[in-house]
């Protein structure tokens, strides 16, 4: 088996030593991403805003690495208060669709950027 690495300009570069995506075995494993927009690199203010954009950067690298939304496994979402869990849910559900992978959520005390979220994933892959 040959590990692949995943790179794309619709989502922001990584910030350390790391790539957005790697390849290997059928599988996809999406490094964390920020919310940060790929274009501007701008953060949005609230946690809602931060989870949307953090999902369309997972989206995109699921996408150039040859797979969907609807091919991910497991998704861990790391967040800096788990007072906006319920939040966040509502904008994972409905961006997520009928895709229901296994998931943890996980309150951590800081994230790069200081951000409110981060979102990572694994996914089938041709």
């Amino acid at each position: 088996m040959k590990k692949q690495y995943v790179n794309t300009d619709a989502a922001p570069k990584a910030v350390g030593p790391y790539s957005q995506g790697v390849k290997g075995g059928g599988f996809l494993f999406v490094s964390g991403q920020l919310p940060i927009h790929p274009i501007t690199g701008e953060i949005p203010e609230d946690v809602e805003d931060q989870t949307l954009q953090s999902l369309r950067n997972v989206k995109a690298v699921l996408e150039a690495g040859g797979s969907s939304l609807d091919r991910v496994l497991e998704a861990t979402v790391f967040i800096k208060d788990m007072n906006d869990f319920s939040k966040i849910n509502t904008v994972y559900g409905e961006f997520m669709g009928n895709s229901v992978p296994a998931r943890a959520c996980v309150e951590v005390a800081r994230l790069p950027r200081d951000v409110k979220v981060e979102i990572k994933v694994t996914a089938l892959c041709e």
